[in-house]
């Protein structure tokens, strides 16, 4: 009786040779194990990410501490070019409400036109809207309610006003840096990478200004913009300081570090404290991720260097808006002690 080639427990030859590297039993098995790397030469241990972060620091220290004396050179058709394509990013916003419209106009947000309901039943609120709105010249249109539900569109509640405002204009980050320098100031800047919360992006205008900054720069793409709502927080600081838009942060932070712009990014997991930060008298600019995902990767790596803030163990991170103006205090006070010597 012929016995089956696949029986079980059968030996089956092939004229293949043993396989290499499986079991212990492959060239592998007789190199035995290499040299264990130090610790500072592993870039996922402490010591290799203080290395890290200390090698940044020395090569932006060897780029001078000098204030740059001009950035990336742009002619001027393409920068207007590159405005009008950021102004034209956002549209014109319609503020409804008569709450919300009367804190706008309180914040002196720019306003192209008042819309009014034909025949409103007026309250304080309204009286005040006219009252504000005919001080400052903004153009008083009294219209039928569909073309007000038309301005609010299908979810807006208007309550019989809208106040139109335009697109807000942003600077040219070239502009920006350039625009310092000739006043013979040491350049001081925030940029937010991935920031969508305008009330975040308000808060940091108004902690610019509070601590002696000079602008913010938000990308293009995947970021706030400056609307009604970010005036409102800023409490009237947007109309102080310049917002510019960068087509792409981490070419123009590339261009701010070839100007003798040192470059910072905040993370709760950085090598570097906020305390004592040496390069805190130099020309900076502070990024500032979202809270969620932090920094970009590609942002990180342009960092000259990567700064945590230390926080209480209970608390697990600070909102960008609290980061970013802790960081300028720190900054602002180092420098006005630096300014002593």
């Amino acid at each position: 009786m012929a016995v089956g080639k696949n029986r079980a427990g059968a030996v089956r030859k092939t004229k293949k040779g043993p396989l290499k590297g499986t079991g212990g039993n492959g060239r592998q098995a007789l190199e035995g194990k290499k040299p264990t790397p130090k610790a500072e030469d592993r870039p996922y241990h402490p010591a290799g990410k203080r290395k890290l972060a200390q090698d940044r620091l020395d090569q932006a220290r060897g780029r001078g501490g000098s204030a740059p004396r001009g950035a990336a050179s742009a002619t001027q058709s393409r920068r207007q070019d590159q405005q009008r394509k950021a102004r034209n990013q956002d549209d014109v916003e319609i503020v409804t409400g008569r709450n919300a419209v009367v804190e706008a106009l309180r914040a002196r947000i720019p306003a192209s036109a008042l819309h009014i309901a034909m025949r409103i039943e007026t309250d304080d609120r309204v009286k005040e809207i006219l009252q504000i709105a005919t001080k400052r010249g903004i153009p008083i249109m009294e219209v039928m309610r569909p073309e007000l539900d038309r301005l609010a569109g299908h979810d807006g509640v208007h309550q019989g006003v809208a106040l139109k405002v335009p697109a807000y204009e942003y600077a040219h980050p070239v502009d920006l840096l350039e625009k310092v320098v000739d006043a013979g100031q040491t350049p001081l800047f925030v940029a937010l990478d991935g920031i969508t919360d305008p009330r975040n992006l308000g808060a940091i205008i108004r902690s610019t200004a509070a601590f002696g900054g000079h602008g913010v720069i938000v990308p293009q793409r995947r970021s706030v913009g400056v609307t009604a709502a970010a005036w409102r927080t800023s409490a009237g600081a947007a109309a102080r300081v310049p917002v510019a838009m960068a087509t792409n942060l981490t070419q123009t932070l590339k261009a701010y570090k070839e100007a003798g712009v040192f470059v910072i990014g905040l993370d709760g997991g950085g090598d570097v404290d906020l305390p004592g930060l040496d390069l805190a008298d130099r020309p900076l600019v502070v990024v500032v991720g979202s809270e969620g995902k932090g920094l970009s990767r590609l942002v990180t790596e342009t960092c000259d260097a990567i700064v945590s803030i230390p926080i209480g163990a209970d608390t697990e991170s600070l909102n960008a808006g609290i980061a970013a103006s802790v960081t300028l205090y720190e900054i602002s006070t180092s420098r006005a002690r630096a300014a002593k010597k």
